[in-house]
């Protein structure tokens, strides 16, 4: 039998999450519904209280409905409700997890959604579905349903919509349940691709693949690069064929598509082996071309579609680049090799095409060069990054590097 979790604030959504509780329960599933809520009295009667999810946060919930501050409440009952719920999963009682709010409701239910595992389903009603919902989401796997009417009572709409969500919770969690892994051991490779990177990845990951590889791609769009790194950092990943650092000029210049300051970092920091080169380093991501700050106008922009304008990166900027990323790669624990295409880092940098800027490069791979430790491996090739060579030569690279590293890490291996 699943377990469904259903999580909010009782308080203020009480009668729209026993609604829930009915409609879940008559598809099938357990439910234990988790009270987040402080403000009133709640109107639904929880199988975990308000005051057990408090307290999983260290706090007392007489200090904190005392204290009359929304803003620490709906943190601090987020931080316990994600303790609830990792336990409730770890405990085998929570097969897909639904919640439904506002932005307090929101914040509260997303935080402990993006605290469980990847795989595990993730249900959000939310007024603000339709919106930015980076916030929420992050780099889970959480579905966002967009409640169309404020969550205000139970009506003609409203009631449709909760029971479309409890019947694909109650679907979810049943078959996460029941659900087996294909047979298999393959190696997990995470790759990050751009569509001016495109050709050398599809060559690499061909070539992986044919060999016995599982290839993750990810788009690295600021979120590609975060969810890349998050299954680094829950096991899933073992091996990174980094084609693609591109998110590091947006972090640096100021572009959409930044993966936060900590991109490039962890697979370094799990000693898993790992390939680098500097796919699209040559740009930095904006949105419609109306879109550019003011300050970048005078730049060398092309348009690439019309929800997507590209600046080139000035020689400056590339020396800083290269600076920042030898000093990130020189922190890493286990293998790794670095390659630089000479003829250029993407698709329109290279000769004849928009953003082919000799001295841009020459500043970021000087300055990469100098600031790598010795020992070290760089791999330079005469060739620019799409050229099928480049692909396969690091391909080859991480498949020497990740057989080396799971024999010495397999019984008798050495470590």
């Amino acid at each position: 039998m699943a377990t469904v979790v259903l999580l909010g604030t009782l308080d203020t959504k009480g009668i729209e999450y026993d609604y829930l509780r009915a409609r879940v329960e008559a598809a099938g599933p357990d439910v234990i519904m988790v009270d987040a809520g402080v403000l009133e009295e709640p109107k639904a009667r929880p199988e975990i209280a308000r005051r057990e999810v408090a307290a999983a946060a260290g706090a007392d919930l007489d200090a904190l409905v005392a204290a009359a501050d929304r803003g620490a409440a709906v943190e601090t009952m987020a931080r316990g409700a994600a303790a609830v719920v990792t336990r409730l999963h770890a405990e085998g009682r929570l097969d897909g997890i639904l919640g439904l709010g506002g932005s307090g409701g929101s914040s509260i239910v997303t935080h402990a959604m993006r605290a469980l595992p990847v795989g595990v389903p993730k249900l959000m009603v939310s007024t603000l579905a339709s919106g930015d919902t980076r916030p929420y989401v992050g780099t889970s796997d959480i579905a966002m349903m967009y409640s169309v009417v404020d969550i205000a009572g139970i009506n003609r709409i409203s009631e449709k919509i909760l029971s479309n969500a409890a019947a694909a919770i109650a679907g979810m969690a049943a078959a996460s349940a029941a659900f087996r892994p294909t047979p298999g051991t393959k190696p997990l490779v995470g790759a990050t691709m751009f569509g001016v990177t495109t050709p050398c990845v599809t060559v690499a990951r061909e070539w992986l693949e044919a060999r016995g590889y599982e290839v993750l791609v990810f788009h690295a769009t600021g979120t590609g690069g975060r969810s890349m790194e998050a299954l680094m950092k829950d096991g899933f990943i073992t091996a990174a064929l980094d084609i693609t650092t591109t998110e590091l000029a947006d972090e640096l210049v100021g572009g959409v598509l930044s993966a936060g300051p900590d991109r490039l970092e962890m697979a370094g920091s799990l000693g898993i082996p790992q390939v680098v080169s500097l796919g699209a380093l040559d740009m930095v991501n904006f949105g419609p071309w109306e879109t550019v700050p003011e300050r970048f106008r005078g730049r060398n922009l092309y348009k690439h579609n019309p929800t997507v304008t590209l600046m080139r990166t000035t020689p400056d900027e590339c020396a800083e680049l290269g600076r920042i990323i030898a000093r990130k790669l020189n922190a890493a624990a286990g293998p790794l090799t670095v390659f630089i295409p000479l003829r250029g880092v993407s698709a329109i940098d290279v000769e004849g095409m928009p953003f082919r800027d000799v001295a841009a490069d020459a500043a970021l791979f000087g300055e990469l060069r100098a600031g790598l430790r010795p020992g070290l491996e760089l791999v330079e090739l005469d060739m620019e990054i799409n050229d099928p060579r480049f692909g396969t030569a690091m391909a080859e690279k991480l498949d020497a590097q990740y057989q080396a590293w799971a024999g010495a890490r397999a019984p008798g291996g050495g470590q």
